[in-house]
């Protein structure tokens, strides 16, 4: 993530997303020879990886750029196709399977993986005078007007022409990037632990296969609804973000409590919707605490720091899952992790209030101690 921001910055995102798509395609493709283990972790692991990551962390950032007043429901709409992928993909990659076998499978998901090139081409660059003027006129400058577009054009988005890595040093976006830590350590856990934990509780395996389905159905609504929701402005999408991860925390605690089929779909549509909730606005949220001319390099920067969070999580998850012998300690680490990352939010939240109210103590005008304002003028000259 972090070379793919970095890349963006120097070059544009089109060539990124573009270079994403070639890569992705060539792991894929490659992997169907299956020469070996280490072939395959080459190919379909390492190199279409990369590919993806450098067709995501571009196709994330610029959203952001192109959306101002509307960038939580941009987001929320550009993210909600994972969900709608995740929802067919299984039973389609089986199929693929069945029909042309795990060979054939992998060369077809390569060519399907190859129009991100195209997507990629339609991505405007940013220096563009189209996306100058469209970047920030929801409504549109008056012919003639000259210093309202001028006003404008100074307040584009363009990046910065290197990465930077000083964003660390920022109180403020460390704050987010623990949060962001934290609370991989526990989305990754649900998915992994919820099928054994339905087999535990006897619940018959067609029955186990359409919980994935109804976490990726709410997850698809959640991510709408509030990205719609955070279009509103009625909630600082910080608060908001903060609400969803501690309604996702409680769900997690409360699903382990399910004995049947019904009671584990409920709760898993609970985790399912706020979770979606969540992912609809954590980038925004990211926008808002570093502005726009570096959220290139924090985006890479973020999603490389979060990274070891699910690296760890699901591994932690596994070792106190085989300490207690209960599916169910899983998911309470998750809960108590993710109140942990809720805290780290309104720490930053009282951080930018902080610098807010200092800002308007030091811009706050001088009043005049003297009686009549011609004196008050006088006094200056």
């Amino acid at each position: 993530a972090p070379v793919a921001s970095s890349l963006c910055v120097q070059y544009t995102h089109r060539i990124v997303v573009i270079t994403g798509g070639l890569l992705a395609f060539t792991g894929m493709a490659l992997g169907f020879f299956g020469l070996n283990m280490v072939w395959m972790y080459a190919t379909t692991g390492f190199l279409q990886g990369l590919g993806i990551s450098f067709s995501w962390t571009p196709a994330i950032s610029i959203v952001s750029h192109y959306f101002s007043k509307k960038r939580a429901l941009a987001n929320a709409i550009a993210s909600a196709g994972e969900c709608a992928f995740a929802f067919m993909f299984g039973p389609f990659f089986q199929w693929l399977i069945s029909q042309y076998g795990w060979k054939g499978a992998l060369l077809i998901i390569g060519g399907i993986q190859l129009n991100i090139c195209v997507c990629g081409v339609l991505m405007r660059p940013l220096a563009s005078s189209c996306f100058l003027e469209a970047s920030h006129c929801e409504t549109e400058t008056p012919p003639g007007n000259s210093a309202s577009r001028t006003d404008k054009e100074d307040k584009s988005p363009i990046t910065h022409k290197t990465f930077n890595w000083m964003l660390v040093r920022r109180p403020a976006f460390v704050l987010y990037a623990i949060f962001g830590i934290l609370a991989a350590m526990s989305f990754f856990v649900p998915p992994l632990f919820l099928v054994p934990l339905s087999y535990s509780l006897g619940i018959d395996e067609s029955w186990t296969a359409s919980l994935l389905s109804i976490l990726a159905l709410v997850d698809f609504g959640g991510r709408l609804l509030c990205g719609w929701y955070a279009n509103l402005h009625v909630t600082k999408t910080i608060h908001l973000l903060a609400m969803a991860i501690t309604l996702i925390s409680t769900s997690l605690m409360l699903l382990p409590l399910a004995n049947n089929y019904l009671s584990l779909a409920i709760f898993t549509g609970f985790y399912g919707f706020f979770f979606g909730t969540t992912v609809a606005i954590h980038i925004t949220v990211l926008a808002d605490v570093v502005g726009m001319p570096e959220f290139d390099s924090a985006l890479g920067l973020f999603m490389f720091i979060r990274s070891s969070g699910g690296f760890v999580g699901p591994s932690l998850a596994g070792l106190i899952v085989d300490v207690s012998g209960d599916y169910r300690a899983g998911f309470y680490m998750a809960g108590g992790i993710l109140v942990l990352s809720a805290g780290f939010l309104i720490i930053l939240d009282q951080l930018q209030q902080r610098k807010v109210r200092e800002s308007k103590i030091r811009t706050k005008p001088e009043k005049s101690t003297l009686p009549y304002p011609s004196l008050h003028i006088l006094k200056h000259q």
